[in-house]
């Protein structure tokens, strides 16, 4: 099973992009757990809350990836999220979530870019910040070694994009350096 991985910072298309390719390739997609775990929040995110969106977009995969099919699941996203958030917010990342991030691993990435523009919605909080969230995640992907590249472009380019670089890596299923389509 290839475990196709969607990321990136807020507002980049990500939800979109990953029930197109899921489309595409006739499989499913993997939604992302802290988006329906952060609806029903009734006061700020606590560290408790990261730990719980953690487990439960590890338990959330597991459920689901039976039902995959065409040897191929999408990943709206992955608890490196939760990395990412949990520095940012509280200065320092569960150790659960540190530990199994070398473990856990995706067989690719398309990591997308921030040149759509930003589309409010209650659960964004960084509208300015986007530039820095896009070098966090450039860090953190080359921190695991993790074989990605840059989407950019229209809803459209996107997909047309991600469906060339997701067809480059099943056809080659190599490690690449991370570059820009």
């Amino acid at each position: 099973m290839q475990k196709i991985a969607i990321v990136g910072p807020e507002s980049t298309g990500k939800s979109t992009i990953s029930a197109q390719l899921a489309a595409h390739y006739k499989t499913i997609w993997i939604p992302e757990y802290a988006r329906s775990y952060c609806e029903k929040l009734t006061a700020p995110c606590t560290w408790q809350d990261e730990i719980n969106m953690f487990k439960g977009q590890l338990e959330l995969e597991q459920a689901m990836l039976p039902q995959a099919s065409n040897n191929i699941v999408i990943c709206d996203t992955t608890f490196i999220t939760i990395k990412i958030w949990s520095d940012k917010m509280f200065g320092k990342t569960p150790e659960e979530v540190l530990t199994a991030l070398p473990k856990h691993r995706y067989d690719f990435y398309l990591l997308m870019n921030i040149d759509l523009p930003w589309e409010d919605d209650p659960l964004r909080d960084f509208p300015n910040e986007r530039e820095y969230f896009m070098n966090i995640w450039h860090q953190e992907l080359n921190a695991l070694n993790a074989d990605y590249v840059v989407i950019s472009g229209s809803y459209e380019e996107r997909l047309q994009r991600g469906i060339k670089a997701i067809d480059q890596f099943l056809a080659t299923n190599n490690d690449t350096a991370a570059k820009t389509l």
